[in-house]
């Protein structure tokens, strides 16, 4: 089968604009993929859907896809009655999660002693990023980050210091994505080329790294997420196609894809316990899912936020994780009590969360904004206990220092800050 992609970039204005489409959560460009070629069902040269049937990929033309849906319809039934009775199903579900939900977590938290007002401040400024700085990740050193970048690089930045150790040069615009490797020898970086790549790293700082370049993972949309898991061995990537996936580094082989979002993925987050095998990922559907890795199955699926999920993260311990959105809200859900717990809101605050990540004891958020500050939240009683000015355009992504002693913030003005 002969297929033919088209690739058709829009220019959609000026590069602080709101994004207008929901499906790619771009600001200046947007790639469309469109598929051509012979259906597997009927066999005729049409658009094709790219679907999953058990985790395994078909290509089907858009009406075979609504044969296959309406196929062991009893009589009467309809694509429109399953829908009303899902809908009907889900409404059920949310009163039996409401009968649970006695007591809100800031009134249990009522006698415990409140948290002052924080102070904290730029320590160091990162600069050497020609466009806006669209995601950043530690080693596990406390010293060491990478950052990526609209740009089209990618830059290891030794903190103390703010020298650059390492510069990459993609070969696309719009490095979405990046993630150092445990072991600290390695950095994954991706974005719209569809490829998450693998680049290790040297004690040489004049060495090529685009030359030893390695694509580990394919989707058929943008990616927007990576992470290796507890080796440098596997890595996990969510993308714009609506899937996360696990990859071997070594042989760039898919191990396992999961499948249950309705549209762009646009974060994951890894648990942090060192047994763990389950992932929380964010998207466009309005939906936080966690995974379990080894089966591939979606095991608990929150939808409470009102827009995009732009950062999912996971608590310290393990058994929470909290959510940032374009509704203006950060959310915590208590995945023992399988429910919402908490939101950290504002009336004065009206811009959507762009990240979020906790502290090393859990006690404060951080939430990054679109109105470029950053804002820290008590998690157990919900108040605001700080806001952070410097930044000088709306924030793209917040990390807490792996030892918990600072945290870095990337954004769209090209920089990047260290606060403590």
């Amino acid at each position: 089968m002969e297929e033919a992609r088209f690739m058709l970039a829009c220019v959609l204005g000026k590069s602080d604009m709101a994004h207008p489409l929901q499906d790619t959560k771009m600001c200046d460009q947007t790639f469309l993929a469109i598929t051509f070629g012979q259906c597997d069902n009927c066999s005729q040269n049409k658009p094709l859907m790219n679907i999953y049937l058990k985790n395994e990929p078909i290509n089907y033309c858009s009406l075979c896809v609504e044969l296959m849906a309406c196929q062991g319809l009893a009589k009467g039934e309809t694509i429109n009655t399953l829908k009303g009775e899902s809908e009907s199903l889900k409404a059920k579900l949310e009163e039996e999660r409401a009968k649970l939900q006695d007591v809100e977590l800031n009134q249990v938290a009522e006698k415990i002693e409140t948290l002052g007002q924080l102070v904290m401040k730029t320590r160091r400024t990162l600069k050497g990023h020609g466009n806006k700085v669209l995601c950043m990740d530690w080693c596990l050193d406390k010293r060491r980050l990478v950052s990526s970048s609209q740009d089209g690089k990618v830059i290891v930045w030794d903190a103390y210091t703010t020298n650059k150790e390492h510069v990459v040069t993609m070969p696309c615009t719009w490095v979405m994505a990046c993630a150092y490797a445990p072991s600290g020898c390695a950095v994954a970086c991706g974005g719209l080329d569809n490829k998450c790549s693998v680049y290790p790293l040297s004690l040489d700082k004049n060495e090529n790294l685009a030359s030893k370049r390695k694509s580990v993972a394919v989707h058929t949309n943008y990616v927007s997420s990576c992470s290796f898991t507890r080796s440098d061995m596997q890595i996990l990537t969510s993308s714009g196609d609506g899937s996360c996936a696990l990859w071997d580094v070594e042989s760039a082989q898919l191990l396992q894809s999961f499948h249950g979002h309705s549209a762009d993925v646009l974060s994951l987050n890894l648990a942090p316990s060192e047994t763990g095998n389950t992932f929380v990922s964010g998207g466009c559907d309005r939906k936080a899912n966690v995974w379990d890795m080894r089966s591939g199955q979606n095991v608990q699926s929150f939808e409470t936020h009102e827009s995009d999920i732009n950062c999912v993260k996971y608590y310290p311990s393990g058994d929470a994780f909290a959510s940032g959105s374009d509704d203006a809200t950060c959310r915590l859900y208590d995945l023992r009590a399988d429910r919402e717990v908490a939101i950290y809101s504002k009336e004065s605050v009206i811009f959507g969360a762009s990240s979020v990540d906790f502290s090393l004891s859990g006690r404060l958020l951080f939430a990054g904004y679109n109105d470029y500050t950053i804002n820290i939240w008590d998690v157990l009683k919900g108040t605001r206990v700080g806001v952070l000015f410097g930044h000088e355009n709306r924030i793209s992504t917040v990390r807490v220092s792996p030892d918990g002693t600072a945290f870095c913030s990337g954004s769209w003005d090209s920089t990047l800050r260290i606060w403590a």
